[in-house]
């Protein structure tokens, strides 16, 4: 092969190349995936760990950012939450919350309290495959998981 062709083959292979590591696999399934963005998703939440313990979210509480409209809602362990919300870098910025004002059984009641400390506040988030991650400025953390 003359030096030509060689250096066209390598400049037509070598974009290929880089745009296939970009992107990181499904595990198992042998697709490929780009990573999960946290707008446009009902994230369930799972746990919430304050104080240096994990305990279950209870209810089915769950969250949905919309980038259009730069709000968040969702349900809170009892109640719903509307706010603004701004998705940036690795921060969301979230307004004073509007919630309904039900009262339920205490461990919702909990997971309602522990959710709204969120808000009113810059929280860092972390998207692994399917799981968001809110990390609070005083450290509380929720885990969530997209919601099938």
């Amino acid at each position: 092969m003359d030096k030509q062709r060689f250096t066209l083959a390598v400049l037509t292979v070598l974009p290929l190349v880089v745009a296939c590591g970009s992107e990181k696999a499904d595990s198992g399934s042998g697709s490929v995936d780009a990573e999960r963005p946290v707008t446009g998703v009902d994230w369930s939440v799972k746990d919430i760990t304050a104080d240096g313990t994990t305990g279950a979210a209870h209810g089915k509480p769950y969250l949905a950012f919309d980038a259009k409209t730069h709000k968040v809602g969702g349900r809170l362990g009892c109640n719903h939450v509307n706010a603004t919300a701004t998705v940036r870098g690795g921060h969301i910025t979230l307004g004073r919350p509007m919630t309904t004002r039900m009262m339920c059984d205490a461990s919702l009641m909990e997971t309602d309290r522990a959710l709204l400390g969120l808000f009113d506040s810059t929280v860092s988030y972390r998207v692994d495959h399917d799981t968001l991650t809110l990390t609070s400025e005083n450290g509380t953390s929720v885990r969530a998981v997209a919601a099938e």
